[in-house]
């Protein structure tokens, strides 16, 4: 597999499936043990997208560790739960991170996991209190988008999994199965840094859906129109008084956090 850049470059079948079988395995092992834990991440578009998945193998999109979110009450559980799998915790990075996120890694398969709890905390911030029971085995799919439009120097694999997302699933206003756009607009109308970069980045996933060989012009097409509803939507959506103040100021002031990613 290419190292550069992350999560890009040639994966065989038998590495895929390696990743897919240790998440079935802590799956398994959460559910039995009454933890919640949802999948993010690569493996949790690839799970969610059953009739796309093929385009993260067929785009060079790679898998490269594992990932969920948690709720924080369950932390020590959950560590319990993953040394019992044979995983060791990076536990400096629990501390730093005041409890947001843990780190193991497995020694005899080489895999790496993630678990981010109540948040994903990166360029903005993405909360899943009382969302992951929403969804199963996955976050529900507004947070799967926002996980994407929320990183501000988009990366490829990011594009990839956007592109399967919005191929598969249609957009709406509740969660079975369907883009709630309307938990993506209501939070973006809060928030105009989240705003600023959703939809900076849904313009770029638009346009460069058109530059990939791996998709039919009817597909390039959906992703186009898919976009422009949801562009459509966070328009409309009546602005909190924070958030039309903080666009008076619009791009000359930062309005995101710069991210060092531990990997």
């Amino acid at each position: 597999m290419s190292t550069s850049p992350i999560g890009m470059g040639k994966q065989d079948e038998a590495e895929r499936k390696k990743f897919e079988e240790e998440l079935k395995r802590i799956l398994d092992a959460s559910q039995k043990g009454g933890l919640l834990l949802r999948v993010i991440g690569s493996l949790a578009f690839q799970m969610h997208c059953p009739t796309y998945g093929y385009l993260q193998a067929a785009m060079g999109r790679a898998y490269t560790d594992i990932d969920f979110a948690g709720y924080r009450a369950q932390a020590k559980e959950v560590a319990i739960l993953m040394a019992g799998l044979g995983y060791e915790e990076e536990k400096e990075i629990f501390i730093v991170s005041e409890g947001d996120r843990a780190i193991f890694n497995n020694p005899k398969n080489g895999l790496h996991v993630d678990v981010f709890y109540d948040k994903l905390d990166f360029c903005h911030t993405i909360y899943w209190t009382g969302r992951l029971e929403v969804d199963s085995p996955t976050i529900p799919l507004a947070e799967m988008l926002l996980e994407k439009m929320q990183i501000v120097k988009i990366n490829e694999k990011d594009v990839i999994d956007t592109i399967m997302l919005l191929l598969e699933h249609p957009l709406g206003d509740h969660d079975r199965e369907v883009i709630n756009v309307e938990r993506v607009a209501a939070l973006c109308a809060k928030d105009w840094g989240l705003w600023r970069t959703t939809t900076m980045n849904l313009e770029k996933v638009k346009k460069l859906a058109f530059t990939y060989p791996q998709l039919s012009d009817q597909q390039k097409e959906h992703i186009r129109q898919q976009v422009d509803e949801i562009l459509a939507r966070l328009e409309a959506e009546p602005k909190s008084l924070a958030w039309r103040l903080r666009a008076r100021v619009g791009d000359r002031v930062k309005w995101y956090k710069d991210v060092d990613e531990v990997h």
